[in-house]
């Protein structure tokens, strides 16, 4: 099964590539996880947010995987504990599922990629920094898999 991580945003620091990345190879081979790092709009003076939120919108539809179910991390979303990500989990491996979740850009996400997510999901209601979500959603990912093998790495 692979889980398609699509997020706005390149050039990280070597802390954000290494934390993402050692969460990602914990990962069994059963279950892969792809970043799809996307070029953010540049938002120089008289770049409105708006038009960079539907650039970026555009380049994240396009980098989404064919009959992918699509989730939108946003702080507004529906929250979701590492219990309920470990049940999404075993859901999607049972059923073959290709889900793919989507980090927007520093204006957020844009009305038409809001609109094509099967569900917005929150992993925090705080605002956090685009590339601590993709190690804080990799660790997480992780820790649902280690919920279902039974791996002690997860303690209740």
């Amino acid at each position: 099964m692979r889980v398609t991580l699509v997020a706005v945003g390149h050039r990280m620091p070597a802390w954000i590539r290494s934390g993402y990345e050692e969460y990602a190879k914990r990962l069994p081979p059963e279950i892969r996880l792809e970043l799809a790092e996307l070029k953010p709009e540049d938002r120089g003076a008289g770049r409105p947010a708006d038009r960079a939120r539907a650039l970026e919108g555009e380049r994240i539809l396009a980098a989404l995987p064919a009959g992918a179910t699509v989730y939108a991390l946003d702080e507004r979303g529906r929250p979701v504990t590492t219990q309920g990500l470990s049940v999404m989990l075993a859901d999607w491996m049972r059923e073959g599922a290709q889900p793919a979740f989507v980090i927007g850009g520093a204006d957020g996400l844009s009305d038409a990629v809001r609109e094509r997510a099967d569900k917005l999901v929150s992993l925090s209601a705080l605002t956090l920094p685009h590339g601590m979500v993709r190690v804080l959603f990799a660790e997480q990912l992780y820790r649902a898999w280690s919920i279902l093998a039974g791996h002690p790495y997860h303690r209740d």
